[in-house]
């Protein structure tokens, strides 16, 4: 390999290297100690010396120098690990360099040229390989090729970084390299004369932590199925963990079955996956949730800059993001001043003249008539014309889609939570003709729900005047829509409880469903009328939900609301049939249509299903499952007196899914959950955390004390239900008795940085915002940026879960059809799913997308394999093994199993084979030889592509047995009692019989025992038998052929054949055949030995052809 050219000092390096040849320029030299025979001990401490004083490990053993006569600097030109890949580059010089370093008449010229040439070679060998995207191709390419030397594994395997760490056996360290790959972790390590590698699949990783072992802090631990392994020593822990756990995450979301979770198409293909990508997706995902953009939104510009905040009369620093659809601002620290602007509502963004006071200023106006400045921007232009042309575009968009003369709608609802709105949506029971009436609505709704007179109602009515009061002032400071200022007063307006004219409005403002309703002016209408009269499984779980949906609420106990609800969630089906529908998403709606109207509602639900809570509501659930282990992992950081008396934590964190999914509305009083959902609308999902938390930390002595789960579980339900609005004066006759209620107010204030003051009276309330000097609670510093990083390593253990769930199905399916054991089909398993994995791995591609099922109830099984696939796994695991005429016999069995024709065949088909080769007694192993060489496994025009001679057949020798008792019986009368036999066997299994095998299947049926028997130590014996038994059939065949002539006198279409009892009952008089056939083979070392050849001999396959394919 060629290098950058290093200077080296000859005068020190010839201690540790001895040259083998020279010339006046250049020398080709071997590493002191390498390839002496008897493990020297000079070579040995050479070796150590390596790895401990190089980051790079063990240093290549051969080298060329390029050395200037007089000088005493020379350079490293090229090295390699073995003496013929060196001799070719020597070669190359000798014929290419040498001839033409006769011109120059100085020296330094002379070395100068060379250096050039070999750096041009690089870089040729760069732009054509991985290294073409790295920081530092010349490092990187450097680092791959000590990768492929070590672990021999094809150049489809993308190497994304490496770290020189410490992995520990115990407790002895052995120092080496990590590389991290798109598929695998790799470890090497040579220390005094011993060579370490590890090859572990990201497949396998089922968790990913950092712990503490001994005095070590900073340890990776990676934990597989069947061991751990650690790893320490690394110049920046968090930095490797970060890269595991995204690899890791990638890989199975590619591997296994994620259950309808999205990967973005710039990791689907693994060869664009560097080390800069996974550092930008990382950022993407966290500016995606921190702002709650959707998640098509690709990330653009990242700058550091300066707002002007008029409410704190100062310029706020932090960084500005760009995206396709946004613009967005966010403080140094998380939370204390967001801005998010849709480009949309953007009407002009200009350079402003720079001073000293305000370097390198942009003014951005907005339509509602504010502008925006932003300062100290060090790529100005960029940005600017960046923008522009986003903007041109969008607008040209909009006008092609809405019309010039088409006027905004507006997006606001003013209506109170207990009012449906619609405006021309008819509902599914009525005329299509008559259209709902607001008034109507709006009237049915208060008679039945909102009472006209209360001394409560009236107290009521004057809180909500003072909190409508305080916006309204917060909007004027603030602004008004989705780009108002976000700072810690707004949050803490938000925990106090949105006024209820407001909360429509708010939510729609604070989760941008706003910007989507305006972008897509009609679209539910026309999705309402698409998807009218149409039914499915979504629809028929919607029926069985919607008289679930908030029971007990009035707008939900007429056809009014429930056409409503049904509308929505239909509509929202038909957009995103992937999701459809899941359970809750019903609970969600029926909330968001008391507050907005019902298109509003309907984009509030494909917010928080598409861009709040991605993932939530797949098939699995498993962002829900994702975040319900990111709670558990935080209750043992942030209550770690809980953690300590309830070591297991998980029926805790069951009893969290709920709330995740549903958002607390299931667990709490209405009125409380309302608050839930304000807070849950403007910051995210990080307030369901921080209110969970605050949730079991009132409970924590409680909770502490309990014996059981179920009494924990009862613990949480009952104080769930004791969480009270301030506003709710009156108590529940059945609560008459019961203890104090907890505010809502009180337990959002535990989760957030918010001081909430009362007076004497708590029934009088006066509430102030406090500073955050006066309160600060251990659940606020809970960041977007932790939890991203939280469920990236949480993510792996719960797909790794699921995994298992499908293997334990994919084996309860096929365990009661085999007689293997269960620990044996386990392994089988594995090497299947491991076969389909290296193709995916290093293959062309074909089977990853056609050989992946999902794995469902129906179909547990997810994992196919195609013909050559079946071919490696079967040269492992068949018992006998056929020399050359393997590949034929395999062949056959794979077109045998492959019943529906598709080129692909499932876990049960393969076992069953394997169960017949091993477990099933001789009859049925000979019927599967006699079945691989009849059609279909055998077709008529197949050509036989093994080197194998016939056999020499004959119906000349004696037909006679002898018996145990002495006498001497004919095979005629022998054949004739073992037919009468199996036929007694065959009326007890009603067996569809064979058909019959012609003269040329059965050479080859022959032909494939031959090449059985080769090798084997009673091996003539086997021949002479095969001999006996081959004489016996045609003499049986030819019987029957000239019976059948005779029978058919005058016609010309009888043929040789024998059915397969005959030639049972034939190979059953060779006890030696007998014996061979039903000879055990351990299966156990079988698979032992597959494991380690599998890599090995696929790899290698893989890189013959693709060298072949180039």
């Amino acid at each position: 390999m060629w290098i950058t050219p290093e200077e080296v000092v000859l005068k020190n390096a010839l201690k540790l290297w001895v040259t083998d040849k020279s010339n006046d320029y250049f020398l080709l030299q071997h590493r002191r100690g390498h390839g002496d025979s008897g493990g020297k001990i000079t070579g040995l401490l050479v070796g150590a010396l390596d790895t401990v004083l190089d980051s790079n490990a063990r240093a290549a053993p051969f080298r060329i120098v390029l050395h200037v006569p007089g000088s005493q600097v020379s350079w490293v030109i090229a090295s390699g690990a073995t003496i013929e890949e060196v001799l070719k580059h020597w070669k190359w010089l000798d014929q290419n360099i040498l001839p033409y370093m006769a011109v120059f008449e100085n020296k330094e010229d002379a070395a100068s040229f060379v250096q050039g040439k070999v750096k041009g070679l690089i870089a040729e060998e760069v732009l054509g390989g991985q290294a073409a995207g790295e920081d530092d191709p010349a490092r990187f390419r450097e680092d791959l090729a000590r990768f492929e030397q070590r672990f021999g594994l094809p150049q489809r395997e993308k190497l994304v970084t490496h770290y020189s760490c410490c992995c520990w056996k115990g407790h002895v360290p052995r120092q080496g390299s990590l590389y991290l790959t798109t598929n695998h972790i790799a470890f090497y390590s040579f220390l005094l004369g011993k060579e370490v590698k590890l090859l572990v699949p990201w497949a396998e990783v089922t968790r990913l932590e950092r712990v503490s072992v001994g005095l070590l802090t900073d340890v990776i631990r990676v934990h597989t199925r069947r061991k751990q392994r650690e790893f320490s020593m690394f110049l920046n822990v968090d930095e490797v963990m970060k890269v595991m756990c995204q690899l890791a995450d990638i890989a199975l979301r590619r591997l296994l079955d994620s259950g309808g979770l999205t990967l973005d198409k710039s990791l689907q293909d693994s060869t664009n996956i560097t080390k800069r990508v996974l550092e930008e997706q990382a950022l993407r995902q966290y500016v995606l949730s921190l702002f709650g953009l959707p998640r098509s939104e690709r990330l653009r510009e990242v700058m550091s800059c300066s707002v002007w905040t008029p409410h704190a009369r100062c310029h706020t620093p932090g960084t500005v993001y760009t995206t396709d659809g946004y613009l967005c601002f966010g403080s140094r620290e998380e939370g204390p001043c967001t801005l998010i602007i849709p480009l949309a509502e953007i009407l002009c963004i200009e350079k402003a003249e720079s001073t000293s006071a305000l370097p390198n200023p942009v003014i951005i106006s907005v339509r509602c008539k504010r502008a925006f400045q932003l300062i100290e921007l060090l790529h100005r232009d960029e940005l600017v014309e960046n923008v522009r042309d986003r903007l041109r575009a969008l607008h040209w968009e909009q006008n092609m889609i809405r019309g010039h003369d088409q006027r905004k709608k507006s997006t606001i609802s003013t209506t109170p939570y207990y009012t449906f709105c619609y405006d021309t949506v008819q509902s599914d029971e009525e005329d299509s003709s008559v259209i709902i009436s607001d008034k109507a609505l709006r009237h049915t709704v208060i008679s039945t729900f909102h009472p006209s007179q209360s001394d409560s109602n009236h107290k009521t009515c004057n809180t909500e005047q003072v909190r409508e009061r305080l916006w309204d002032d917060h909007f004027t400071e603030f602004g008004r829509g989705v780009h108002m200022f976000r700072t810690d007063k707004i949050r803490n307006l938000v925990a106090l409880g949105i006024p209820e004219s407001l909360r429509g409005e708010l939510w729609l403002h604070f989760s941008d469903a706003s910007s989507s309703l305006a972008a897509h002016p009609n679209y539910y209408a026309d999705l309402l009328e698409k998807c009218r009269g149409e039914t499915s499984i979504a629809t028929e779980e919607i029926e069985r939900d919607l008289h679930r949906s908030l029971p007990e609420h009035p707008a939900f106990q007429n056809e009014t609301g429930i056409s409503a609800l049904r509308r929505v969630l239909t509509a929202y089906a038909y957009r995103n049939p992937t999701i459809g529908y899941c359970q809750s998403m019903n609970i969600l709606a029926s909330v968001m249509l008391l507050y907005t109207k019902e298109e509003e509602a309907f984009w509030l639900l494909v917010t928080v299903c598409e861009r709040m809570l991605p993932d939530y509501f797949n098939r699995r659930v498993i962002g829900a499952q994702v975040d319900q282990s990111v709670f558990e992992e935080l209750v043992r950081e942030r209550l770690p007196e809980l953690a300590d008396h309830v070591p297991d934590l998980s029926p805790l964190a069951s009893a969290s899914l709920t709330w995740f999914l549903t958002l607390f509305v299931s667990v709490l009083p209405f009125r409380s959950a309302l608050c839930v959902l304000d807070c849950f609308f403007y910051c995210g999902i990080r307030s369901i955390f921080q209110i969970g938390l605050a949730v079991l930390d009132a409970n924590v002595a409680e909770l502490s004390s309990c014996t059981d789960d179920g009494h924990a579980l009862m613990i949480l339900t009952s104080f769930l239900e004791q969480v009270r609005h301030e506003d709710e004066s009156h108590v529940c006759p059945e609560d008459a008795g019961a203890s104090q209620h907890l505010h809502i107010t009180t337990l959002i204030t535990e989760a957030y940085e918010v001081c909430v003051c009362r007076a004497a009276s708590s029934r009088d309330t006066v509430t102030h915002i406090c500073t955050p000097e006066m309160k600060k609670t251990k659940f606020g510093s809970v960041t977007v940026k932790h939890l991203e990083m939280l469920r990236c390593r949480h993510r792996v253990q719960v797909l790794q879960a699921h995994e298992d769930t499908t293997k334990d199905n994919a084996l309860r399916l096929v365990t009661p059809d085999v007689s293997l054991s269960q620990e044996n089909l386990s392994e089988l398993y594995d090497l299947f799913k491991t076969e389909h994995f290296i193709s995916l791995y290093w293959g062309d591609g074909v089977c990853s997308s056609g050989s992946v099922l999902p794995a469902t109830g129906s179909c547990p099984e997810r994992y196919l394999v195609d013909r050559a696939q079946f071919k490696s796994l079967y040269e492992l695991l068949a018992p006998w093994i056929c020399g050359t005429h393997t590949d034929t016999v395999a062949q056959r069995t794979f077109t045998l199993l492959d019943q529906d024709r598709d080129n692909l065949i499932n876990f049960s088909q393969f076992a069953q084979m394997l169960d017949v080769l091993y477990c099933e007694e001789l009859n049925e192993k000979i019927r599967l030889l006699y079945r691989l060489h009849i059609p279909p496994a055998l077709s008529e025009n197949e050509e036989d592509s093994s080197p194998l001679k016939s056999p020499v057949l004959s119906s000349t020798r004696p037909l006679y047995v002898n018996l145990p008792n002495g006498e001497s019986k004919s095979y005629e009368e022998q054949l004739q009692q073992m037919l009468q036999d199996l036929n007694k066997g065959k009326e007890k299994d009603e067996e569809k019989p064979l058909p019959h095998m012609n003269q040329r299947e059965f050479i080859q049926f022959c032909k494939t025992l031959y090449s059985m028997f080769q090798g084997e130590p009673c091996e003539a014996e086997l021949f002479q038998a095969i001999g006996m038994v081959t004489s016996l059939v045609l003499q049986i065949g030819e019987a029957r052929h000239r019976e059948d002539a005779s029978r058919d006198a005058g016609e010309s279409d009888a043929h040789w054949s024998v059915s397969f009892e005959q030639i049972l009952a034939s190979l059953l008089t060779e006890q030696v055949l007998v014996n061979f056939l039903e000879r055990p083979v351990d299966l156990s070392a079988k698979i032992a030995s597959a494991k380690t050849q599998q890599y090995q001999e696929r790899a290698g396959l893989l890189m013959i052809q693709h060298a072949a394919g180039r």
